[in-house]
Parts: C-alpha cells; structure tokens; sequence
C-alpha cells in the first residue's frame, strides 16, 4: 500500500457553516454543529433552518476544540464554528477516514491558531493512494469497514455473555 500527501480541497469542498445565534435557536431534533471534541460535534438540536443544511459531510471545527473532524451521515446543519467539507468521492466509511486523518493534524492548531478555510485549503493530510497516485477510496472504505465489524463483534460477544450470565 502506498500513501500520499492530499491537501484537504482534493477530496472535499470547503464550505462555511452558518450560526444561529443563542436568541435565535429554536429547540427541535436537526444536530446543529459547533466546535465540540465531543458528541460528533452536536452542540445543540433545533428546529432552525438554513442553507448549510445537509447529510453525508465532515465538520472540521476552527475554533474551540480546534482541529476535530467528525463524519456526519443524517441530517445536520452547521455553525460558523466549524467548516463543512463535502466529500468529492467518498462514501461514508471513507469520510471516516478522511475524518480522523484531519483530527490527526489537531495538535498544530490551538485556539489563537484556527483552523480557518484557508489553512485547511493548504493543510494536507496523509491517505492511502492507488496505482495512479489517486485517493485509493475503497481501500479507505474497506478498512474503515473492518474496524466497525470488530466493534460490533466486540459489543456481541459482551452481550451474549451478560445474556449468559458470564460477564
């Protein structure tokens, strides 16, 4: 398997997300992404509505916890906080993946370092590669499979056994 360095605009679009400020949202059930390192990035769900509205995307957050990526596959709309890249190729498990090789680079950004469109139009992340230097998408897909296979195998042994009595 060969690797090569992408710069993030070769595998997704960089769009901006858009806020909805505190006296503005309305409480509902649409994930509204802010700049959290935890639930996916879900700091909020409202009932809101704007055009950054959209499924199947990764949120990069540019301020607060800085650096974090998250694939989200339902529904979700997206505050200024953080940028919403549309995957040009990628299925959801290769979002994933693209995903957590953007939260790898984290560690170089702080909060008076964001991670604004522009540095993430120059950042550039390490992906596996086919025979024609290209992102190699199903070998992302395939891997990003294999570890949710093992999990859900791991989470069915645990509770088979708690069925059983043995855990």
């Amino acid at each position: 398997m060969k690797w090569r360095s992408f710069y993030i605009w070769e595998v997704a679009e960089i769009l901006s997300g858009r806020d909805i400020y505190d006296d503005e949202r309305v409480s509902g059930f649409t994930p509204y992404i802010g700049s959290s390192a935890v639930n996916n990035g879900v700091t909020h769900f409202v009932s809101n509505d704007n055009d950054s509205k959209e499924a199947g995307c990764i949120s990069v957050n540019r301020n607060g916890s800085v650096g974090y990526a998250f694939y989200h596959p339902y529904e979700t709309l997206y505050s200024n906080d953080c940028r919403k890249l549309r995957p040009r190729e990628a299925d959801k498990y290769a979002a994933q993946f693209i995903a957590a090789q953007i939260t790898e680079q984290r560690g170089k950004y702080n909060y008076g370092y964001k991670m604004g469109t522009g540095r993430l139009m120059r950042q550039k992340i390490q992906l596996p590669a086919d025979d024609n230097g290209r992102p190699d998408y199903k070998l992302m897909s395939e891997y990003m499979k294999g570890i949710e296979y093992e999990r859900y195998f791991t989470a069915l042994q645990y509770f088979t056994r708690k069925l059983e009595g043995r855990a």
